[in-house]
């Protein structure tokens, strides 16, 4: 038998972020990536500390923001790698209230570290409004990150790509290893899970477009008008992603296509083709608060889910709270405690 301080299942943020606490405080552990498709993977990245379509900022945006910098910088600590692209999103603003909105939004407290009072105009793209900064916004190169965390914790034997079968799973033992505590980040193939397939984790469906544009545009910054513009590479962009909270996860929605090539349309007005649809489901849940907490039967069974759309900062931010929570004692904040609802069968 092998003996390791903890499984963890699931390979999106939520897992990579909490392996990184596990790698920062030296325990030992083997991460089950499965062969599922991720919604992290395919996620735009974005690092973002306003909420866009109302100009308001969210649930502990500012400590978010500075765990993932600090976070991000361990992490370039043994892969090597940077992978926060400093590049601030331009909102290009649909009319002049939206753009006397940020202004007396700009002035606040809690917005003026993130909406720049000065406003930019753009070539290329249609902004007769112009566009505003957001300030300490950036992106994470999403491939990028991946590849070298998943590289690294290959190169010292933590990952295994197969399926986690429950099955083989009993008390502390699973298969040839032995453990102390594990963790499932598995997003919605938590529904599988036999543990914790009761917790209220709605999908929420994202579409986004691989485009290739054919008229360049020479700006370093996410464009955001309804949904995020960015580049890829040299050749492609990433353009999206939608929320649909429909069932039908196996399928490209012809009408989410449709919400993104419409969308695009509206500000960049010259010809562009798509090169591929992608979607996953997010894991969302109802208070927009990510889902932390202990099986009751079995205590060393542990459920980190419920990122949504802010996976990154969600995943970066309570991977460290709970790994307090596991191994001091540290109690959960109560908004992201799995005991806030009442899950009877669990």
């Amino acid at each position: 038998m092998v003996n390791v301080d903890y499984i963890v299942v699931g390979g999106g943020y939520a897992g990579l972020f909490f392996a990184h606490q596990l790698i920062k405080n030296k325990k030992t552990f083997v991460i089950f990536t499965g062969d599922r498709k991720s919604a992290s993977r395919i996620s735009a990245g974005i690092v973002n500390p306003v909420v866009l379509k109302k100009f308001t900022t969210f649930w502990l945006a500012k400590e978010q923001i500075e765990a993932l910098h600090r976070t991000l910088n361990e992490i370039s600590g043994y892969t090597r790698e940077n992978y926060l692209i400093r590049e601030n999103i331009q909102r290009i603003f649909h009319d002049e209230n939206e753009k006397d909105l940020w202004l007396q939004k700009s002035e606040s407290e809690e917005l003026n570290p993130y909406l720049n009072p000065y406003f930019k105009q753009l070539d290329v793209i249609l902004n007769p409004f112009g566009t505003g900064t957001v300030d300490q916004s950036a992106r994470l190169d999403v491939n990028a990150f991946f590849k070298g965390l998943n590289e690294y914790l290959s190169a010292h034997d933590h990952v295994h790509e197969e399926a986690f079968d429950y099955t083989a799973l009993q008390d502390h033992n699973y298969r040839k290893f032995t453990f102390k505590h594990i963790v499932f980040c598995e997003g919605m193939g938590v529904r599988k899970n036999p543990f914790f397939a009761e917790i209220p984790v709605i999908p929420n469906k994202g579409h986004h477009l691989k485009v290739s544009l054919s008229e360049r545009l020479h700006h370093q910054f996410t464009l955001k008008k309804k949904h995020f513009l960015f580049p890829l590479d040299e050749k492609f962009h990433y353009y999206g992603g939608t929320y649909d909270p429909n069932e039908r996860p196996d399928e490209v929605d012809a009408h989410a296509t449709q919400q993104l090539r419409d969308g695009l349309s509206e500000f960049y007005p010259h010809a562009f083709e798509v090169e591929e649809v992608n979607f996953a489901l997010r894991p969302t849940v109802k208070d927009r608060r990510p889902i932390l907490g202990s099986h009751p039967r079995q205590p060393n069974y542990y459920v980190f889910n419920g990122l949504g759309a802010r996976g990154i900062l969600n995943g970066c931010y309570f991977s460290e709270i709970l790994f307090e929570h596991i191994e001091h004692g540290k109690p959960l904040i109560p908004e992201v405690d799995l005991n806030r609802f009442t899950v009877k069968h669990l």
